[in-house]
């Protein structure tokens, strides 16, 4: 109801619109509207009030829901049902325990502070509320259960290209970072359910510090983890950034499963972080150092050691780092 009464103020043209003429186009009491008109309120929405005139739209929240996302959205699928929280524990977790009850793809998770929030190898994922983009994508790709790792790639190249929209430049650290001036300022997390040769679904996790400020970083993680606002300067909307993460992420998916992944491949190696770069690889506990020098065609890292031998490197399997001279 809420989402209705939004959609007739913003298409008001700034003009009032009457409770009755509301109470009338949505079958609801004048009661119920105020009511409703109250919540949106609370909710960070700017309404104007006037007696015998009626309500008018003049500003609205920095908020992740449906409402404040679509109009930038160009998609068919990707992100065309959003769930909204204003806190969660893990957009991953929670996508994992609703996707069996959900028909079809492209369902958004999107949470305004994340709780309990999880990277890669069960890391936690700072998450403070309202100031960066924490969401999930659930997706059913018909696809041979190896090529899931692929993935990852593919959301990464779709943020790189939003930023990119937005005036930011940004780097991709294989397999799941975007980094920003040496800082990481997006995580990516991608975990599949399946059986055997079977994708039942697959949840990408999209994590992005935004419009976080330099007190929001404790001094263990201030010289690794950056935000958005902090390199660029400037505050950023993040309804259109989403929007914009939407609209590529489905425009490269799309490609993938069409089997041509080399549209991410592309744009990931094109912007790499790591590439002609040497790096230490760290598996298991024991560090190599090594020399990245390709991404392949089924998305693993090439590299070359120090003593002349090469070797591909598998998503999921390693944490990579640059190495330090």
């Amino acid at each position: 109801m809420k989402d209705k009464i939004i959609d007739l103020l913003k298409n008001s043209n700034n003009e009032f619109v009457s409770g009755e003429e509301i109470s009338k186009h949505l079958g609801v009491t004048r009661a119920a509207i105020w009511k409703h008109i109250n919540a949106l309120k609370e909710s960070g929405y700017k309404i104007e009030s006037v007696s015998k005139k009626g309500y008018r739209l003049i500003g609205c929240p920095d908020i992740l829901t449906y409402e404040e996302i679509k109009e930038h959205l160009t998609t068919k699928f990707i992100g065309r049902n959003i769930i909204h929280f204003d806190n969660l524990d893990s957009t991953n977790t929670y996508a994992k325990s609703i996707a069996d009850t959900l028909v079809g793809e492209g369902h958004a998770i999107i949470t305004e502070k994340q709780l309990n929030g999880r990277g890669r190898l069960g890391r936690q994922w700072i998450s403070q509320n309202s100031k960066g983009i924490w969401m999930s994508l659930i997706l059913r790709p018909e696809l041979d259960i190896f090529e899931v790792s692929k993935v990852t790639q593919v959301a990464a190249a779709a943020v790189n290209m939003a930023f990119r929209d937005i005036g930011v430049e940004s780097k991709i650290k294989w397999p799941n970072d975007i980094i920003i001036n040496d800082k990481k300022v997006c995580g990516i997390l991608t975990e599949m359910n399946s059986e055997i040769n079977i994708i039942n679904y697959i949840v990408v996790g999209i994590g992005i510090n935004v419009n976080n400020d330099l007190d929001d970083f404790s001094s263990e993680i201030s010289d690794i983890a950056t935000s958005i606002k902090i390199e660029s300067k400037k505050y950023i909307k993040r309804n259109e950034l989403v929007a914009k993460i939407f609209n590529n992420f489905e425009i490269l998916y799309n490609d993938f499963v069409d089997k041509k992944f080399s549209t991410a491949l592309n744009i990931c190696k094109d912007n790499s972080y790591v590439l002609n770069k040497d790096i230490n690889i760290i598996k298991n506990g024991e560090v190599t150092s090594a020399k990245a020098i390709d991404i392949n065609e089924r998305g693993e890292l090439v590299v070359k050691y120090e003593n002349g031998s090469i070797d591909k490197v598998l998503s999921g399997e390693v944490s990579v780092r640059i190495k330090k001279n």
